[in-house]
């Protein structure tokens, strides 16, 4: 794609590798096919091709307004289209750019910059969201529908933490919403990893892993967020950890994105990067191990199983989780749309909650067209927004091995 940036763009940093991005596509549109809000909204504008016309002409300096920051917003960021795209079209790092560019040349309104600086707040310190959550609860009858469906329909209580000591120690990312919306699936964790022999080392002090920042807008926070985990880490990290396990793909998909962000920090962007090749969703853990400590003596049936697109798209792990359950003897029920997004996408069921519902619900009627009595998946955002829309239970995939071995 030929461009002609415009001074603003062409001298900064950004702006150049907006311009390289741009460059490698060839509007082939392979890309509109995987993209779940074009398939819903059919429109142009609404699927990565039209998005990168978008960002092309307001770096080229063309007059932007309104309805080119609402295309982008309705971007979910879940990547299928980098999946798809035949030419490794970087369009994540390009949206990110491209968003934060035009929020710079023309800022938000005042009460839209408010509420992304009050959700950003709220949602990544786990204490603040616990708060918040006992409110939430208290309030449900008063609370609008889109709010009142985004509340966990039942906590499952964390069971008990391994008191067992081993040679081998990895660290758990606790998380920000996850320890208040489902405190087990770090429990279970603990437990499965026990019976393979790892100690799993847990800081009260760790937090959000700085993304809700980052895709609200907050960069200096979500740095911040990013600095502070770093620190916390070291320690842990110099102590010889073998990994750093996310149960969260979500989570995970951004830590491995912590050297690119920290790039330009003397003192972070060498331990940006040893973190980053530590950094392990606990499939690719648990895959590594001996599963015959953790296998179910029986089959397990009637499981259909959502795969996150922060796994899939991000990380390019499309088919972990499920390899790794069948090894485990568990049988899955076949997904039609695999990759497209169940419509949580972080903050996105909250901000576009119309899209979102629409997601949910085509995800859950094919997650549901075969006989299940569980559904599990590898993200909690995933989690919360499927359990909103079902009664079937949702849950980890680690939460129901633990249950049955």
């Amino acid at each position: 794609m030929q461009t002609q940036l415009a001074p603003f763009a062409k001298n900064s940093k950004a702006g150049r590798r907006a311009e390289e991005i741009l460059r490698q596509c060839v509007h082939c549109g392979f890309c509109t096919a995987t993209c779940p809000t074009y398939q819903l909204l059919g429109d142009e504008l609404d699927g990565p091709r039209g998005r990168i016309y978008l960002i092309k002409q307001f770096l080229e300096g063309q007059t932007t307004g309104e309805k080119t920051r609402s295309h982008l917003d309705r971007c979910l960021h879940c990547r299928s289209c980098e999946t798809t795209c035949p030419s490794g079209v970087e369009y994540g790092q390009l949206l990110e750019i491209g968003k934060q560019m035009l929020d710079k040349a023309a800022p938000r309104s005042t009460f839209e910059q408010l509420t992304r600086k009050g959700l950003a707040y709220a949602l990544s310190d786990k204490k603040r969201f616990s708060a918040l959550l006992k409110v939430a609860a208290v309030s449900k009858p008063f609370l609008p529908k889109t709010l009142k469906n985004k509340l966990p329909k039942a906590t499952r209580a964390a069971g008990k933490w391994p008191s067992k000591q081993h040679p081998r120690t990895m660290l758990i990312l606790d998380g920000c919403v996850q320890p208040s919306l489902s405190p087990n699936i770090n429990s279970a964790t603990a437990r499965i990893l026990d019976r393979l022999g790892i100690t799993l080392i847990r800081l009260e002090r760790d937090g959000c892993c700085g993304a809700v920042n980052q895709h609200l807008g907050q960069l200096e926070n979500a740095k911040m967020q990013m600095k502070q985990n770093i620190d916390l880490w070291w320690p842990q990290i110099e102590a010889g950890v073998e990994a750093l396990v996310t149960t969260a793909s979500g989570c995970g998909a951004f830590i491995q994105q912590y050297a690119e962000h920290l790039a330009d920090e003397p003192e972070y962007a060498d331990k940006a990067k040893k973190l980053v090749a530590l950094c392990k969703d606990i499939a690719e853990i648990v895959n590594d191990e001996d599963l015959q400590k953790i296998t179910p003596k029986q089959s397990q049936d009637k499981i259909s199983y959502h795969p996150p697109c922060t796994l899939q798209h991000w990380q390019q792990q499309p088919q972990l989780v499920e390899t790794l359950l069948a090894r485990l003897r568990f049988e899955i029920n076949p997904l039609k749309d695999g990759h497209l997004c169940c419509g949580s996408a972080g903050t996105y069921a909250i901000t576009q909650p119309k899209l979102s519902q629409q997601l949910q619900e085509r995800k859950l009627a094919q997650l549901t067209c075969h006989p299940t009595e569980v559904i599990v998946s590898a993200n909690i955002g995933c989690i919360n927004q499927l359990q909103a829309g079902c009664d079937i239970p949702v849950k980890h995939w680690v939460e129901l091995l633990d249950e049955v071995v």
